[in-house]
Formats: C-alpha cells, structure tokens, sequence
C-alpha cells in the first residue's frame, strides 16, 4: 500500500489566500477616489470664482463707495440728452476753458469740446474718468476734452470761464463760496438739477429734472467786481 506524501500546509498561508481574495473594506474603490477627487478640483475651483468674483466687485465698487461715506456725496447721474442740449445752449456766444465739477463718463465734456470748447473735467471715480478719456478718444476730441482723478474741493478754477456743475443740495452753499472766491468777473457758471441757494440766476432754462440755471460772476458779486 503506497502512501503519497504531502507538503505540509502552513496554516497561515490558507488564511493570507483567503485575505488576499477577499476585497480590503480599508481601500475604497477607484470610483469612489476619482469621485472625491472631481469633487475636491470643483471645490477648489468654485472657491477661486467666487474669491475672485468678490476682489472683482470690490475693486469696482470701492471708487462709487468712497465718495458716499465723505461730508458731502457727489453721485454719479448721467446727464440726459436734454440737459446736454440745455448746457450748451447756455454756452452760446461764451469764450474761454470750460470745466465740468464731477464730470462722471464725460458727456458734458465732450459736447462742449465738439463746440469748439477746451473741456475739462474732474472727477473722483477713476473708473469713469478711464471711460471718459475712452469716449473722448473715441469721439475724436481727446485733444479738446481732458479728465483728471481730484477731489473738487482741492481743486482751483480760477482758469476757467465756464463751469458746469451737477451738484447736489447739501454742498451748492458751500461751494457758492468757493467759487465766488475763485472766478474772474466774467465767469459764468452754469448748474444742473439743482440751484445754488443765494445766487439769482442771469438764465433759466428747460424744466423738470433738465432745468439749468446759469449764473454771471458779476452778478453773483453784486457787479462791484470782486469783493
């Protein structure tokens, strides 16, 4: 009777090939890694839009807002094709530099350099002074019509013989006084939408929101020149 020999089986071997066929619960799938992986780059991706949606809106609103939070806010409202018209009816027969206080895109300004006007405007949003000199160049007055960045009350307008200004109620006193203080007799200074309180007006003109008033420096002074 023949006895076949065999190898004897190491009892951890049989318990390793069980382990080795049965799927480790510690590793997830490569479905699953891929899955999370996906989700991981929309997350980060997300993040990044809306991170830089927030730096975009910042960086454009900061200029509107700054103005709002000073003594007196001077808001940015364009001005209407009929206050336009009104303006430079205004400005017939006038000489001189012209200034727009506030200038805001730029439209005073240029319809007064296609008058024939060396335009000027200031204003305090850098953004729309960008445009404005974008438009100007577009027009082709970018010659005639130029725009700086500067707060109005560090700036004087003692050159100029024309001055527009779009202005609001609580700063017209104050900047009567500026003004009185700096323009030669024959100025003219001409308001959108709001009056000054003191000053009587030499013309008047459209109605409504595109009112303009125009008010002489003599006038103003009581024509004894300047006080």
């Amino acid at each position: 009777m023949f006895h076949k020999s065999f190898p004897a089986l190491n009892p951890g071997t049989h318990l390793a090939t069980l382990e080795e066929g049965r799927p480790s619960e510690c590793v997830p799938p490569a479905s699953l890694e891929a899955n999370s992986l996906k989700k991981s780059s929309w997350g980060v991706l997300f993040t990044g839009i809306v991170g830089g949606t927030l730096v975009a809106v910042y960086a454009v609103a900061t200029p509107f807002v700054t103005p709002a939070l000073r003594r007196i806010c001077l808001p940015f409202v364009p001005a209407t094709t009929k206050q336009i018209e009104n303006v430079v009816k205004m400005l017939e027969c006038r000489r001189g530099a012209l200034v727009d206080i506030g200038s805001g895109d730029g439209r005073i300004v240029i319809a007064a350099a296609k008058e024939g006007f060396t335009a000027v405007g200031y204003e305090l949003n850098p953004w729309l002074v960008w445009y404005s000199r974008y438009r100007a160049w577009r027009e082709g007055v970018q010659a005639s019509a130029r725009f700086y960045i500067s707060d109005l009350w560090k700036v004087t307008f003692s050159q100029y013989s024309n001055v527009v200004i779009f202005g609001v109620p609580q700063m017209m006193a104050q900047l009567e006084k500026k003004l009185e203080l700096e323009l030669q007799d024959d100025a003219r200074v001409i308001a959108c939408r709001f009056p000054f309180p003191h000053w009587t007006p030499a013309q008047v003109t459209g109605e409504g929101i595109d009112t303009v008033w125009a008010y002489d420096a003599r006038s103003f002074r009581g024509g004894d020149g300047r006080p």
